[in-house]
């Protein structure tokens, strides 16, 4: 785990600036990915004074969506980095190039094909891009809903 900072780069405390924080957790052949990287992204929120909300809820659920979909469709998670500043960003970082595709018509009721419908709906932005040695699929949820407390309603 590596964590980046203003100043010394350690983890802040609830009710301090956030602006500029990254943390890093590599995942590459751990076992149990998707419980680390939430645990991971759980400790980030406490510190930065972003937990306790419906909206601290959306985002390890965001975690738990991105680790899961690396994991079935992209041989695994390779690395989780969360970032905070005016907005919270989720990256999972993967090894292939494959771009993530939202499957054409989920079944209601049925496991499998919801995840980047879940993604679009509880961020308020999200993406790819592409690197020399894969991917990262990346989540935004702006710093002003972790702070409000409000739910996500979109």
């Amino acid at each position: 785990m590596e964590t980046i900072g203003p100043g010394t780069g350690n983890p802040l405390r609830a009710g301090l600036s956030v602006a500029r924080q990254r943390r890093r957790l590599a995942l590459s052949g751990v076992r149990g990915q998707v419980a680390k990287g939430r645990a991971f992204a759980r400790q980030a929120l406490l510190d930065w004074g972003w937990d306790g909300t419906a909206t601290a809820e959306d985002a390890l659920l965001l975690v738990s969506e991105l680790l899961t979909n690396a994991s079935l469709h992209a041989g695994g998670c390779i690395e989780l980095v969360v970032s905070a500043g005016e907005v919270l960003r989720i990256e999972v970082f993967d090894g292939t190039t494959t771009l993530p595709h939202r499957h054409p018509s989920p079944q209601r009721g049925l496991p499998g094909g919801h995840g980047l419908y879940i993604v679009e709906r509880l961020s308020d932005r999200w993406g790819t891009h592409t690197h020399e040695d894969g991917k990262a699929v990346w989540a935004e949820i702006e710093a002003s809903r972790l702070t409000s407390g409000r739910s996500t309603g979109r």
